[in-house]
């Protein structure tokens, strides 16, 4: 039996995606006979205000939350401030960890890779586990916070490549991540311990289902029965733009068939709910409301009839678009919003559940919004049913799941 230590700031009943997969992964890890403890934040990453319990045992997983650990993310130097406590407990608590095998870190934060890096040169018998959900400092490079050369992103880009050298696995998202971790590899000298797997994100089968629009309560308590619900669940990230929506949806208004709904959190969410208060006095087919906890996601996810994706115009093998699993997952059709290349219009051109438009291109997302909304009932089921066919053929969760053990039990 390997004794498994996890560090990841966001973690259940924390909604943020990051900590949900690694959730799913302990259980795994559980369930395959290993000994599983995790560090994260006491407060909600997203919401601060949200307190949880500082010690507990769930479905066989220890977990311990920290204090200090997230203070929100209203202000830059709070986060960081709030990085570096969370790492250097983690680093103490995994110094004087007994009989510690194995160590997974992702990079939420984006400092645990520095957890990984010390615990693994002190403790030299540790197997080190490296789940890639985004990049930084790649991220802060690219919406403009930092520049190329400033001292933080060089730093960060000498820990990216101490960390990729010395895990035992390293695992990404999509092909384009795997590309751009490659590349931070740049001389004869950088020699990985193994080659770098990549693991697309699974859905999550134990939440999500279809529930059909008559019998979903979720859908007839907002008063839904005859529109065409267009939404965007989760985080909203700056990263993940949404104003090329928000203009159509401003075009819309006079079409009664429309609703556009915003469900989440996030830095993003302001601007949301910035021109949803300057709006609505125009049209009301604008929605917000805040993150819906995980046991009801089934009914908000299939209450959409459409799903918005969004990745940033230079967000392409930085962030992954995780939210078109959930979307996959309740045979909902698709429109991304974002760069041709990118894997999010691999998936979709490939498999032909949805459409993508680039951001800005406003006219082509109300003819899309129109489209698809003019959809004949067969014409819509199909694509359902095509959905549901790309989850089992491409993201079936037990292949993934088994996937990932192998890569970590290795």
């Amino acid at each position: 039996m390997k004794r498994f230590l996890i560090i990841t700031q966001g973690f259940p009943p924390d909604p943020a995606a990051v900590g949900q997969y690694l959730n799913e992964a302990a259980l795994a890890l559980v369930e395959d006979g290993n000994d599983v403890e995790v560090l994260t934040a006491i407060r909600g990453y997203d919401n601060p205000a949200q307190v949880f319990e500082a010690e507990e045992v769930r479905s066989g997983i220890r977990i311990r939350r920290l204090k200090f650990a997230s203070l929100g993310k209203a202000n830059l130097t709070i986060r960081i401030f709030a990085q570096l406590s969370f790492t250097i407990q983690c680093i103490l608590r995994g110094l004087f960890t007994p009989k510690l095998t194995a160590l997974l870190v992702s990079t939420s934060p984006p400092m645990a890779a520095i957890c990984a890096v010390i615990l693994g040169c002190l403790r030299p018998r540790l197997k080190v586990h490296y789940w890639v959900m985004d990049i930084n400092p790649d991220q802060a490079v690219a919406i403009g916070k930092f520049g190329e050369r400033h001292p933080l992103v060089l730093a960060m880009n000498w820990l990216n490549r101490r960390i990729l050298k010395r895990a035992d696995s390293v695992i990404t998202l999509d092909r384009f991540m795997k590309a751009r971790l490659e590349q931070k590899l740049n001389s004869p000298e950088d020699e990985l311990r193994s080659a770098i797997q990549v693991i697309p994100p699974w859905p999550m089968d134990d939440h999500i289902e279809p529930v059909a629009h008559a019998e979903n309560p979720f859908r007839n308590a907002q008063g839904w029965k005859d529109k065409f619900v267009v939404m965007y669940s989760g985080n909203h990230s700056i990263v993940h733009p949404l104003d090329t929506i928000l203009d159509a949806a401003e075009q819309l208004a006079d079409d009664p068939r429309f609703i556009f709904v915003f469900i989440g959190g996030g830095k993003g969410k302001e601007r949301v709910d910035y021109r949803i208060a300057a709006e609505n006095h125009i049209t009301d087919n604008l929605v917000s409301l805040p993150y819906q906890s995980l046991d009801q996601i089934r009914y908000t996810l299939s209450a959409a009839d459409l799903h918005l994706v969004s990745l940033g115009e230079n967000m392409s093998g930085i962030v992954h678009p995780c939210k078109v699993y959930g979307a996959l997952a309740n045979g909902r059709p698709v429109l991304a919003l974002g760069p041709p290349e990118s894997y999010l219009n691999d998936i979709i051109e490939t498999e032909s559940f949805g459409l993508s438009i680039e951001h800005g291109d406003v006219d082509a997302a109300v003819i899309a919004l129109k489209r698809t909304a003019d959809q004949s009932e067969g014409e819509r089921a199909a694509m359902q049913t095509r959905a549901s066919e790309v989850v089992q053929t491409n993201f079936d969760r037990t292949k993934l799941i088994n996937d990932f053990l192998k890569s970590v039990s290795a």
